[in-house]
């Protein structure tokens, strides 16, 4: 990359960091135990509005993972799902009335609370439908992940989000809190993607599956990313620049491929589809505060009229990480 290139994106990452530090005057706190953070503690990073259903299950999962401490920036939510954050003693929340798109949808408050709270750590950002799974997670915790990453001298770890859906009718059995969300949607696409790379910022850019599919089925390019960069050894100078599919410095991205072969790589299972995506939907649209003019919801919107099922004859059934690996969504590159 020219010099001129290289410079131009050093000031770009300078400038979001400034901007994340004027937006954390629009975060109110609620609850800070951050005193009780440890040296090694692994922390999650989240932005929420109204997932008090979600909530439960999703703790759960995470803190069986290994995650020691969360951070959550709860954007006006009047579910109740606040107070409940603010009364977990692992976790630190903010919340705020401002606008979700003005902050690069959350981009900025997160980047500030990472910037203050995170140096040193392994940081895993994710959002309330979003589940990680590497390579051995059946048998070894996330502390193991990162000890490897970290003897590799790796500082980053790239996860594919994969759309999980259910048979038949997305409102067909509803979903309880506290419950697994894989029990019902335990389907997903095992082909159907498109691979780029960004050369700006060396990231892959894949598009696909049942959103693809099913929602953008004359515009495949319009279907939203699946790539992610979730987990990161974090440091105060770094920057996500677009959600978690991309960050700077750029050499962060760089997550697909090494000298040998294949990077060690996650699937996010994110379980969007149950059967409160009608009503999440509808909220968000009204709320207009998506990208590019909400154009991933007025989609959801026109097809949901027509009751779609996102199930078809070439899904599969979930089982585990493995299966994930030999249909290639994941790798466990030289991790043995």
């Amino acid at each position: 990359m020219g010099i001129f290139r290289s410079y131009g994106l050093r000031l770009q990452r300078k400038r979001w960091r400034i901007r994340a530090i004027r937006k954390r005057r629009e975060l109110k706190r609620i609850a800070n135990r951050t005193g009780q953070i440890r040296a090694d503690d692994l922390l999650l990073f989240c932005t929420q509005r109204n997932e008090m259903i979600r909530l439960p299950y999703f703790l759960d999962y995470y803190r069986k993972m290994g995650v020691g401490h969360f951070f959550f920036v709860d954007n006006d939510s009047d579910d109740g799902s606040l107070d409940y954050l603010a009364d977990q003693p692992d976790v630190s929340i903010w919340t705020t009335k401002a606008s979700y798109k003005r902050a690069r949808f959350g981009v900025d408050w997160l980047n500030w609370l990472q910037m203050k709270y995170a140096h040193g750590h392994w940081a895993l950002t994710v959002d309330p439908d979003e589940f990680l799974v590497f390579p051995f997670c059946d048998t070894r915790p996330l502390r193991a992940l990162t000890d490897w990453l970290d003897a590799s001298s790796i500082k980053s770890f790239s996860a594919m989000l994969l759309d999980m859906y259910p048979k038949g009718r997305l409102d067909e059995q509803p979903y309880q809190a506290g419950q697994n969300p894989m029990d019902i949607a335990c389907w997903f696409d095992s082909g159907n993607y498109t691979i780029s790379r960004n050369h700006r910022f060396t990231n892959l850019w894949i598009q696909g599956g049942p959103r693809a599919r099913v929602f953008f089925p004359n515009n495949p390019e319009k279907a939203p990313a699946l790539n992610k960069v979730p987990l990161v050894k974090w440091d105060k100078r770094y920057a996500y620049v677009s959600s978690t599919h991309m960050l700077l410095p750029r050499g962060l991205n760089q997550v697909y491929d090494e000298w040998g072969g294949e990077k060690a790589s996650g699937v996010l299972l994110h379980a969007k589809f149950l059967d409160t995506f009608g009503a999440k939907a509808a909220e968000e649209l009204e709320r207009s505060q998506h990208y590019a003019g909400s154009v991933e919801y007025l989609a959801y919107a026109e097809q949901l009229k027509h009751d779609p099922q996102l199930w078809c004859k070439w899904s599969e059934r979930y089982i585990n990480w493995r299966q994930l690996e030999i249909l290639g969504l994941m790798s466990k590159g030289n991790w043995a």
